[in-house]
């Protein structure tokens, strides 16, 4: 177990999977089970769109510089921590059964593709048109959400972050469309899952690939065509992001680590993390 919170997605005053909420509200608050400016983990998705302030906003290791007119894509499973009070803008917190339950599943897929760190950054920088048409979009669920609440407003959200959505991928193809293989999508997708999954069990391709019941050359070629990277280099990545968290927000010893991800000698996995990520477990986590 790790000593970082888990964050599960609760909303006491509504029966649907999505909540709103004002950064200068949310922030300044005392919880009793995390602080948003340590590490802790989300169980759901999240929209933040920053209206005012600067702050670094870190998401499993990585500062982005945000701004107005930043919006941050945070999926279920990342850890990041907030280093600013003092900004203001809103967070739009939802469950995939919210999507999933008026989405038809291709398009609730492809919404979650934003959130995907291998295929979408987790930073966009919007213009002033791009951030009037989202901010736009925005109040209008805050007018929904807060001041009409009926039998109606789940579906009413719903078609917002629809729009929310797919206006975020009308700016992405402006800006320079990103070329990926769609035929490739729904089984880098199901690798990816199985990696994170079983990372603990097998770092072999040829392993994967059987879950998959594919050829590892078939495996590289998904990789490839979609974050152009060999399936190796690919379920690496995974594995070291993981083995960070742990390090960083664990009481365990880089003994206990090692061997809970699936190495039976340390010295193998000092090698192993260090011959990726440049330093030892121990100067990772002292750092």
């Amino acid at each position: 177990m790790s000593d970082y919170p888990i964050l599960e997605f609760k909303n006491n005053d509504l029966n649907y999977g999505f909540d709103l909420a004002f950064m200068e509200k949310l922030l300044p608050k005392k919880f009793s089970n995390h602080s948003p400016f340590e590490y802790h983990q989300i169980e759901f998705f999240v929209f933040i769109l920053y209206t005012d302030g600067e702050e670094f906003h870190t998401i499993d290791f990585t500062d982005y510089h945000c701004k107005k007119g930043t919006l941050l894509a945070i999926r279920k499973g990342q850890i990041h921590k907030f280093s600013n009070k003092a900004i203001k803008g809103n967070i739009l917190i939802f469950d995939y059964e919210f999507l999933g339950s008026f989405f038809t599943k291709n398009e609730a897929q492809k919404s979650l593709l934003l959130f995907n760190e291998f295929i979408n950054k987790p930073k966009i920088q919007l213009n002033k048109k791009e951030y009037a048409i989202l901010f736009d979009i925005v109040l209008k669920i805050q007018d929904e959400y807060f001041n009409n609440k009926d039998s109606f407003s789940a579906g009413i959200i719903r078609s917002f972050l629809q729009v929310f959505i797919t206006q975020i991928y009308r700016f992405k193809t402006a800006s320079g469309p990103r070329n990926i293989n769609k035929m490739y999508l729904q089984e880098f997708i199901q690798l990816q899952n199985s990696i994170e999954s079983r990372y603990k069990e097998t770092l072999k391709v040829k392993d994967y690939a059987d879950f998959l019941g594919l050829s590892t050359k078939a495996l590289n070629q998904i990789t490839k065509s979609i974050v152009n990277k060999t399936a190796k280099d690919f379920i690496d990545e995974i594995c070291i992001n993981n083995i960070k968290r742990e390090l960083v927000n664990s009481n365990k010893s880089v003994k206990e680590i090692s061997y809970d991800s699936g190495f039976e000698e340390t010295t193998n996995f000092n090698n192993y993390f260090k011959k990726r990520v440049g330093k030892t477990p121990l100067e990772f986590r002292n750092n």
